[in-house]
């Protein structure tokens, strides 16, 4: 009760009385963010403030899917999932947990022909069911190169980690993936994030579980560095933070792993700010 009260205060400050009215009841029905609102999992209505620009806004990246993946035009895309209650939630916590002036709905980024380019994060959940051709594994690598950076989440086991990394040779066919040292800078700009445990998804309410598939622990936490020692895509496998996220005001959901995701996706925001 205590941590549903504290999530309605921090909506109450943030997006003030009207706007925590139109995200509870659904109170506004025009969407600026949301063509593709069919795709998504769990849609909410625009707040308030929805049309005021901002210095960052939370991109989630629309893939095409392939393996085990939710096709476009009558089912949700996997790219969908959490969507884009998880989004707003996360645009919450930017705005308690920095002083960067972040829009409170999130832009969704079509592989194919969204504005890239005009945003330096980006956020492709469920990467274990995607399909990368060669043409948008190139787009996908000049926005990295010129500065970009890429965040994984949500996929889970080996199967899913080979149709990940399929995808990924057709952006970075030179790059190896390695762990991320525990003393990079990435876990260093907000809190020390040195002791990561394993995020679980909602499963976890259920079953007390932390993994999704019988091969899907333990957690790693991988990246991709460009020549200048720089993370450019960092992975985050057999975790689910877009979960923690979506069910961060849930309070059967754990704080625990709630208060890290949010901590983890926030300091990759700010190092690919600020690096």
């Amino acid at each position: 009760m205590k941590r549903r009260l504290s999530i309605a205060a921090l909506l109450f400050a943030t997006l003030g009385p009207i706007g925590i009215l139109a995200f509870q009841s659904g109170g506004f029905q025009a969407r600026v963010s949301q063509q593709y609102e069919y795709e998504m999992q769990d849609p909410v209505d625009d707040p308030a403030d929805a049309r005021q620009k901002a210095e960052f806004s939370f991109g989630r990246l629309r893939y095409r899917a392939g393996y085990g993946g939710g096709r476009f035009g009558g089912r949700r895309g996997s790219w969908g999932t959490d969507a884009n209650r998880a989004d707003r939630l996360f645009a919450i916590a930017m705005r308690r947990l920095t002083r960067v002036d972040t829009r409170s709905v999130e832009e969704i980024i079509d592989v194919d022909e969204g504005p890239m380019m005009d945003f330096p994060w980006l956020y492709g959940v469920e990467v274990g069911r995607w399909a990368v051709s060669p043409e948008q594994g190139k787009r996908i690598r000049e926005f990295l190169d010129r500065g970009g950076f890429l965040m994984v989440d949500d996929f889970h086991g080996e199967a899913e980690w080979s149709n990940f990394m399929q995808g990924m040779r057709q952006i970075y066919p030179d790059r190896e993936v390695v762990d991320i040292p525990d003393g990079d800078p990435i876990f260093h700009m907000i809190s020390d994030l040195s002791d990561r445990v394993q995020i679980p998804g909602a499963q976890y309410v259920r079953s007390g579980v932390p993994y999704e598939r019988y091969d899907g622990f333990p957690a790693h936490w991988r990246g991709i560095f460009d020549d200048k020692g720089r993370v450019v895509v960092a992975i985050c496998h057999n975790v689910d933070l877009g979960d923690a996220w979506q069910y961060a005001d849930e309070p059967r959901y754990p704080e625990k792993f709630a208060a890290q995701a949010l901590r983890i996706g926030v300091s990759y925001v700010m190092y690919s700010m600020t690096h």
